[in-house]
């Protein structure tokens, strides 16, 4: 009963986590609007801060998972939390001194502590009870996760890109005194939130510090990457987390171009319903929005059907074997995709929409089947598993690449076979005992 206490305690401070690094990760988006005038940057620069996060999963996973293995889970959960705050307090210098490498170095730090966090979490939810039980527990806390990428826009809007950004011309002709009362009025819009985040990640870094966790059998262990690298399940794993987490973030990147390339903004406009959502969203007539910012409302849709699909998803791989759970919602994706570019309008623009409800649980399904009785190989599976984030900086600009040469409906065939893998990966490991947590 102590022991179930205990488990009960620690999982709800690891979906904290959840939470957290999901509402960060979001929250520093909404500082590229204002960043890029601060720091005059181009769209290039700004483009850089994306491939940073991406970077830092791939430069870092794999260093984590060792650092990992050798600390253990709660030491190492202690460790992202702190180089989060770090890279949250580098904030203050860089909109101080307005030094673009100095941003981009905070945000690599503070990547690099959501990737150990993300490298020690994972697998710590997954062992915190029974291993049938670990899908629907990492499901549950990545539903968190996404609550805090819900919650993150708003939050930023409110606090961070309130007020009116002036351009790069407006602020030239500003006099001496007015510019610099402006820039400092800019560097504090940035550095407020971060100084109160770093200081919010420093108090639970306190928490975890003298919480009392579960030891893990073989937290610290002594296994080897060859011996990961051996593992097929596990490599099948790599290849599926990299296609999904890449499927992903090629649709939600491209839905607004995909949308003006079906010429969707006057069939927004001419239907009443979705007039009205855009209009509620937008909080503001159409007539003198611009038509990215109409069809683009709407692709948060998308984004938040993660949230409630993995609600969901918690359930459902609780009552059925979560292999098949997971090859019948990306089996439903490639049937979304088909409806998709084989039809026009609505239909086209919602089937595509509703691909982010059924992509809600394919992360931790794929990520608990790929681990599943792997025992002290844990922390360097979790390592290797994590590296493959990358793949939303390589399938991408492969996806783009395919539009500018056969347009985006055929390009789409691109992304039903990243699906189609993750199909074929969930049926071979679809006999999982039921989950009973």
């Amino acid at each position: 009963m102590s022991n179930q206490k205990s488990y009960r305690s620690a999982f709800i401070l690891l979906t904290i986590l959840f939470f957290l690094w999901g509402f960060i990760t979001v929250l520093v988006d909404s500082l590229i609007p204002r960043l890029r005038e601060l720091f005059t940057l181009t769209y290039f620069q700004a483009g850089l801060v994306q491939f940073a996060f991406f970077g830092a999963y791939f430069l870092l996973s794999i260093p984590a998972s060792y650092i990992l293995s050798k600390i253990g889970y709660k030491k190492g959960i202690i460790l992202g939390l702190l180089t989060m705050a770090l890279g949250c307090l580098l904030f203050y210098p860089a909109a101080s001194y307005r030094i673009f490498g100095i941003f981009m170095l905070a945000y690599f730090i503070l990547a690099g502590g959501i990737t150990i966090l993300q490298v020690a979490a994972n697998p710590f939810v997954a062992v915190l009870g029974s291993e049938e039980g670990a899908s629907s527990r990492l499901n549950l806390s990545q539903a968190f996760n996404s609550l805090g990428t819900a919650i993150a826009p708003a939050i930023g809007a409110l606090f961070i890109l309130s007020d009116v950004i002036k351009t790069k011309e407006e602020i030239a002709v500003l006099e001496g005194s007015a510019k610099e009362a402006y820039l400092s009025a800019e560097a504090a819009a940035v550095q407020t939130p971060f100084l109160g985040l770093a200081l919010f990640i420093g108090l639970i870094a306190v928490i975890f510090l003298f919480a009392k966790l579960p030891t893990m059998i073989s937290e610290t262990s002594t296994g080897t990457y060859r011996e990961a690298l051996k593992n097929k399940k596990l490599m099948q794993g790599v290849l599926g987390i990299f296609f999904y987490v890449g499927a992903e973030v090629a649709i939600g990147s491209y839905l607004v171009n995909y949308f003006l390339d079906m010429n969707l903004v006057s069939v927004i406009k001419e239907s009443s319903v979705m007039r009205s959502i855009a209009e509620t969203i937008l909080n503001s007539g159409l007539a003198d929005k611009d038509d990215k910012a109409v069809v683009g409302v709407f692709v948060t849709f998308y984004w938040s059907g993660a949230m409630i699909g993995r609600f969901a998803g918690a359930y459902l791989t609780r009552i059925m074997q979560p292999g098949k759970v997971l090859a019948i919602f990306a089996t439903i994706s490639i049937s979304l995709i088909v409806l998709s570019i084989s039809t026009v309008g609505l239909v086209s623009m919602w089937s595509i929409l509703a691909v982010g409800l059924f992509n809600s649980i394919m992360f931790p399904t794929i990520f608990t089947l790929a681990i599943d009785g792997i025992g002290h190989l844990k922390p360097k599976a979790s390592g290797l598993l994590c590296t493959a984030i990358v793949g939303g900086a390589i399938i991408p600009p492969t996806f783009g690449f395919l539009t500018d040469q056969i347009a985006f409906k055929n390009a789409m065939i691109f992304i039903v076979l990243c699906y189609a893998y993750i199909v074929w990966f969930g049926y071979k490991n679809g006999k999982s005992k039921v989950a009973i947590v």
